[in-house]
């Protein structure tokens, strides 16, 4: 990764971007991948898209990835100042304790701790994940009207305040890599698109509220109705110490982008990703999807009369944590795929599984 690209991750990384609020990361992402393309467009609550044109005889495929990720929200403000919260998307309250939060609050960003009671102060017999109306934000305010004049309110979000770091040069540990990362890639995507142009016609799709429920993908897939939809996320590592593989599949960090089979995955798009995989010398990995993948696609694949739809995903450790690690060389690789499957697609590509002659 060089320096440039370097730079715009981390810009990403550091935008918050909690579901419902994603704004500020849009208006980001839109500015970066704005000279790559021929037009970008948005809809009423936020998703964004960068249109490539291609021939029209060609395929109109999509690429989605979303641009939200989990946090909190202020459901109460005490009299004596402190913010009782409640989760955006899955926020894991085993984790909520004593961090650094930012309050995305009217006068902007406002620094705040989650509290947390010494251990000299705990009842051992108590000892339990705190339910989430038992959390709380500390940002200083000494009563209810010290947190009004900051410009806070019930209804702000909250994010975790972690910045992004390397481990070992070739691991990048952050929050909100789910599913930033998405976006990044559809950037660096766009970006060699726009060196060599496609046949086909492109839509990279940052879409809002996956976190809480897919909504941004069910917008746009129904808007735009693509003959096709790859769908970027990131998928469980499960090569660390706890985690059964017999119940999860193995997915090992660093060897390779990973698709998916089963359910929302059409075969013949798997297939093709296959193949082009296998030319390119690109390593993948594998896993199945037996009832839902848990993301976009199953939203994306049964709009209207149905989007033929695949999902490619980067392994990723520790999902929805403030220390979310990646393998550089598994977003390098992920990106050459994608590149490479969309200059495969030729005029009179369509994927219909052939049953009826």
């Amino acid at each position: 990764m060089n320096a440039k690209n370097e730079v715009f991750l981390l810009k990403l990384l550091e935008t918050p971007s909690p579901s419902g609020f994603e704004q500020a990361l849009q208006q980001t992402w839109v500015a970066h991948v704005k000279p790559w393309v021929d037009e970008v467009a948005q809809d009423s609550y936020g998703t964004v898209w960068a249109i490539k044109r291609g021939r029209a005889d060609a395929p109109r495929l999509m690429l989605e990835a979303h641009a939200d990720e989990v946090g909190f929200i202020v459901q109460h403000i005490s009299e004596e100042g402190f913010l009782h919260i409640a989760p955006i998307g899955g926020a894991d309250r085993a984790l909520a304790r004593a961090r650094r939060v930012q309050v995305l609050g009217s006068k902007g960003p406002v620094d705040g701790v989650l509290g947390h009671t010494a251990i000299h102060l705990r009842d051992p017999k108590d000892e339990k994940v705190p339910e989430w109306h038992e959390l709380f934000v500390d940002v200083g305010a000494q009563s209810r009207e010290e947190v009004a004049a900051l410009g806070i309110r019930v209804g702000h979000p909250v994010v975790l305040a972690d910045a992004p770091f390397r481990l070992q040069g070739r691991r990048l540990v952050g929050r909100a890599l789910d599913n930033r990362l998405g976006g990044f890639i559809l950037a660096q995507v766009l970006a060699a698109l726009a060196e060599k142009p496609p046949v086909a016609t492109v839509y990279a799709v940052n879409a809002v509220q996956e976190e809480i429920g897919g909504y941004g993908a069910r917008m746009v897939a129904y808007r735009l109705h693509p003959d096709a939809a790859l769908v970027l996320e990131v998928t469980h590592a499960t090569d660390t110490p706890g985690i059964d593989v017999r119940r999860h599949g193995l997915i090992r960090l660093g060897k390779g982008p990973v698709l998916t089979h089963g359910t929302a995955n059409h075969p013949m798009l798997v297939e093709r990703l296959l193949a082009v995989a296998k030319a390119e010398g690109i390593p993948v990995q594998h896993e199945a999807s037996s009832r839902r993948t848990g993301t976009d696609a199953d939203d994306i694949f049964a709009t209207r009369g149905g989007i033929p739809c695949a999902l490619v995903s980067v392994p990723l450790r520790y999902m929805h944590s403030p220390v979310e690690m990646v393998d550089l060389d598994d977003i390098a690789h992920t990106v050459r795929l994608l590149v490479a499957f969309v200059q495969s697609l030729k005029p009179g590509d369509r994927f219909q599984t052939p049953l009826i002659d």
